[in-house]
């Protein structure tokens, strides 16, 4: 019975992680739209869950921010912008499993911040191919730019790890005290 109890509380935390992660991503959707951090999503999501779920979870992100933006934000829907939210996916995608693949290798604060970089890296340079390769032009390229989308990514990073943190820390807590009250 115990085990099926810590089964379930573990299902409970990956729901609320889940959905945790998909909220922050709406709300990232309503404030950023175009900029949304998916590079700090992926990352994250690779940190802290299995390769399998980090990859859903970043779909998901994904998802949630392109209905965000076709439902409420009226993205057009010409061909150009579905190609490029499609595309955005797929990006959203392979960073993750960029981040993955180095926090697998690299764990610890070491890893986390290496895969960062990873998601981040690949996210902006296969930006930068896609754009170059559709000819729209890569003059919004700028050192001001990318380190704007830069900075959006990393806040997004560290906000949602030190939510993932202050769960843990809250779920700990919740735990100790209810051994703790248990007659012996």
């Amino acid at each position: 019975m115990s085990l099926m109890l810590s089964t379930l509380t573990t299902t409970n935390r990956r729901i609320f992680w889940a959905a945790t992660f998909i909220a922050a991503s709406i709300v990232f959707s309503f404030g950023w739209a175009c900029a949304l951090p998916l590079a700090g999503f992926a990352a994250v999501a690779a940190l802290t869950t299995a390769r399998r779920e980090a990859l859903l979870l970043t779909g998901a992100v994904w998802f949630a921010n392109q209905t965000v933006g076709f439902l409420f934000l009226h993205y057009p829907t010409d061909a150009m912008t579905l190609f490029w939210g499609g595309a955005l996916g797929v990006i959203a995608l392979l960073s993750c499993e960029s981040a993955g693949l180095l926090a697998r290798r690299f764990p610890g604060f070491a890893g986390g911040l290496a895969a960062f970089l990873s998601a981040f890296v690949v996210y902006e340079s296969l930006i930068l191919a896609v754009t170059a390769a559709t000819g729209p032009g890569v003059d919004h390229f700028t050192a001001p730019v990318v380190s704007r989308i830069f900075f959006i990514n990393f806040g997004a990073f560290a906000t949602l790890l030190m939510l993932k943190a202050a769960a843990a820390a809250v779920a700990y807590r919740n735990a100790a005290k209810t051994f703790a009250s248990r007659p012996i």
